[in-house]
Order: structure tokens, then sequence, then C-alpha cells
């Protein structure tokens, strides 16, 4: 028997029918260029509460009984399943307790208690909330709503699979970022359960998890779950050290692939969302689309790629699209040594106009143990026209004698 079915998704989504509206499905051009053949963009940024984690959030807690809601639920998340959870058990009547780790994103934190749940902060990582949230569970009589790791949350994220489906029955590959797992098995339960029904061509399910943060390869190479330890990541939604046994089993069955992506590529692709796309999304949310960038060769077309979540920080934003625009060629920082003498500073800046180069910052230091008593060093932000611009401005500064350290 299947641990979640296609008919399963099917319920979950008559649950939902009056709860949220089937986001959109937007074709991108840059990305169907870069493929050579049509890609989508599932948009769940634009979904209630910023990500898709309302969908198996709202199912989860509607299948409680009067008596379980009453008990309150609580839950463990960086902060899209805590909004998720939030806004479900107030529109169904329970008491929500939010488990969320230090230093999550500051508005999820005030969107989370926007909804009217309790937040607590245990400690630094998804993980300790989610110990931290079964602690709780058991010292209160509180019902736990995992991120992943339950049928009901699954069969909610599926439905994605089934409005995929609706507006392009032709679809071939579907991408999508991987944290714990329950996103993507519940859209491949939906995918190929219904292909499995009509006997149409198979379609291809993807995921793609932060190389920083990447429990499922470790898992599927051990042939069991197992925990990693994740390193720092921008994409903080997906960052889980371990897969849940449901969301596991169903990845091992159902996924085609799981690969996996560099903070470069989702820096990248999040600018490439933001500037082409135009649609604002968190690093996490962007996973997909790095997965393109980096694995174009994995995918079939049409493909869909799912933009699972838009609930960034404006100051994170900024700091990614600097790295991304880095990574693209069109911001460079580098150091720069010079005689320590007048007009030095001058003439460099008057280099760097001829280049067409766009001077955003400029430090100067004359005296640092690093320096002889002659030399000053210049630290520059600048804005340039992409890689190949940036090489020209590097070699014909090193051509005047400039001695240079790129950071």
């Amino acid at each position: 028997m299947a641990l979640v079915s296609v008919d399963d998704v099917r319920a979950a989504r008559e649950l939902l029918r009056e709860v949220i509206e089937p986001t959109p499905l937007v074709r991108s051009r840059v990305l169907s260029e870069l493929i050579g053949g049509p890609v989508y963009l599932k948009c769940e940024n634009l979904q209630r509460t910023g990500s898709f984690k309302i969908r198996g959030a709202y199912v989860r807690i509607a299948r409680l009984s009067d008596a379980e809601r009453a008990r309150g639920v609580v839950a463990a998340s960086a902060g899209n399943h805590a909004q998720g959870v939030a806004l479900a058990a107030s529109m169904l009547g329970a008491k929500a307790t939010v488990y969320m780790p230090e230093g999550a994103p500051l508005p999820k934190v005030a969107a989370t208690r926007g909804y009217g749940a309790d937040v607590v902060f245990p400690g630094p990582t998804v993980d300790d909330c989610l110990a931290a949230a079964q602690r709780h569970a058991e010292e209160h009589g509180a019902v736990l709503i995992h991120p992943f790791d339950h049928p009901d949350v699954v069969a909610g994220q599926g439905t994605i699979g089934l409005e995929i489906l609706d507006r392009l029955p032709d679809v071939r590959t579907v991408v999508g970022a991987v944290g714990g797992g329950g996103l993507m098995s519940g859209v491949a339960v939906a995918l190929k359960g219904a292909v499995a029904e009509t006997g149409g061509p198979d379609i291809k399910v993807v995921g793609a998890q932060a190389k920083r943060a990447a429990a499922f390869p470790a898992s599927l190479a051990a042939g069991r779950p197992v925990r990693v330890e994740v390193q720092p990541t921008m994409a903080d939604g997906i960052s889980v050290g371990r897969p849940g046994d449901l969301t596991y089993d169903l990845v091992t069955e159902l996924l085609d692939a799981v690969v996996t992506v560099t903070e470069e590529s989702i820096s990248q692709a999040l600018l490439l969302c933001l500037e082409r796309a135009k649609q604002v999304v968190e690093p996490a949310g962007a996973a997909g689309v790095a997965a393109l960038l980096e694995h174009s060769y994995a995918v079939r077309t049409p493909v869909v790629v799912l933009l699972s979540g838009g609930n960034i920080d404006p100051l994170l934003l900024s700091k990614v699209l600097r790295h991304g625009l880095a990574g693209a060629g069109r911001y460079l920082v580098v150091r720069c040594r010079l005689h320590d003498r007048p007009g030095a500073l001058v003439t460099l800046l008057g280099e760097l106009a001829e280049l067409g180069v766009n001077v955003l910052d400029v430090m100067h230091e004359r005296v640092a143990a690093r320096l002889h008593v002659e030399e000053a060093e210049v630290l520059m932000h600048l804005e340039t026209r992409g890689a190949d611009h940036c090489e020209e401005v590097l070699t014909r500064l090193r051509d005047k004698g400039y001695t240079l350290v790129q950071t």
C-alpha cells in the first residue's frame, strides 16, 4: 500500500479549495533559451504566507479532531512552515506555538506572530527547534505539526503537482527545492500517480539541495536516513540535517534525482528571478532555478521550476544580490596598491573612468604594517558590465603597473 497516494492529494485539494488560490505558472524566456526548450516558473512565492507551506499545514490541522485542536498545535521552522502553521491554526481555531531558530529572519518572525502564534527561540538550528517542539508536545499535550514528515503534510504540498498538470499537462520535468523532502515527495506523488492512471509519458522529478546542507545525497548513498552536519547557507529554509523517515521513502521511490547547488548558483538564481522574471524569492525558493543553472543536462522540456518561497529579509536580499552580481561579473571588489604621492588616486580613478567603470565606494589607506612607507592601498567596490569587462579592468590596471588583490 502506498505511503501517500494521488487520491490523498486530491482529497487534500478539496480541503484547500476555499483556503488558497492556485498560483501562477509563468513562462521564463531567459531560462527557456538557456535550456533550449520551454521552462515555466510555478510561483509559490505568491501563495498566502509567501510560500507553499500553508498547503500542508492547513491539511494537517484540519484533519485533527476537535479535542486535538483544543490542546493546541506546535511547530518548528526557520520561517515559512511557521507562518503556514500560524495562519492555518488561526483559521481553524487552534492555539499555535512555534519554535524558530535564533537569528531567524525578522520579517518571518513578525509575520508568524502577526498570524497569532507564540514564538520561542530554543537554539541556532531547525533541528534544535524540532527537538524543543517535540518536548513541548509531550509536556503540554499539543499536536506537533511536523514541517515535512507526515502524510497529511505531504499530501497538502502535493496539490502543487495537480495544479501543474491542470495548466501544463505535457510537462516532462519538475524541479524544486528539497529540505526535509515534503514538497518534492508530495509533488512526485501527484505527478507520478496521475501518469500511472492515464498511461501518459513519464514525468521526471528532480530535487535541489543546498550543497552546504545536503542530507539526501548522503542518506541515499547510505540506504537510510542519516544526519549530516549542515554548514551555514543562505538557503535557511532548506537547511535540514536529516530527512524524514516518510519523506526518505517517498524520495527514494519517486524522485529521479537529487542534485546539490552552490551558494554562488543560488545567489545568481535569485538575481535572475528578480531581474528577468520580476519575482522576489528567498534563497531556498530559488534553489530549483539554481539547479537548472548547474544541472541543465538533468531535465527534459517542458520544465516547471518551483519558486517555493518569497519571504526574504531585505537586508539579506541586498547581500545576496551583491553576491549574485559579483558571480555574474557585474560587481567587483578589488584592493589596489599604488605609490603614495599627490595625484596617484586621481590617476587611478581616471583609468577606471576611461574603462567605463562605476566606482561605488573607495577606502584609501596610507598607514598599515603591510604597506611600505611609499605605498598606499585603495579598497574599491566597482560596478562592471560582466565577466569580460571585469577581466578588461584587471588587465588594464596590471598593465599600468598597479598591484591588485582581488577580494
